[in-house]
């Protein structure tokens, strides 16, 4: 069996403020699209990459929120990455914390929209 999750949608408000802010805190590209009438910016995918993709997106069912599903984004170095996050004014919401079980470090922002997203760093 395949891992279960293979997609996610992160709800915003404002679509191009919200392309602005994962381009400068992560450096990401996106496509624009316009599916069942809601307007959507894909993160970049390719078929031979682990992991999966997702896409931001405005439509009146998705409302951000802090009390939701978490989602967590692979950085290799999470210390730029929240240096970048507050730099677009993003608020970091759990300090960057070492998981000495599995070898990784974590962390978690509030994004431009009001989503709470975390970071993890898998070491080596």
């Amino acid at each position: 069996m395949s891992n279960p999750v293979i997609y996610f949608e992160i709800p915003v408000v404002d679509l191009e403020r919200a392309r602005k802010f994962y381009k400068k805190v992560f450096n990401f590209s996106f496509e624009n699209e316009i599916i069942d009438g809601y307007n959507m910016m894909f993160f970049p995918f390719s078929e031979s990459d682990k992991g999966i993709s997702g896409a931001l997106v405005k439509g009146d069912v998705y409302k951000p929120t802090i009390n939701g599903v978490i989602l967590y984004f692979n950085t290799d170095d999470i210390d730029d990455t929240l240096k970048n996050v507050e730099e677009q004014n993003g608020v970091i919401m759990y300090s960057k914390t070492y998981n000495a079980k599995y070898n990784f470090y974590v962390a978690e922002f509030q994004d431009s929209e009001g989503n709470r997203i975390a970071l993890q760093q898998f070491l080596d």
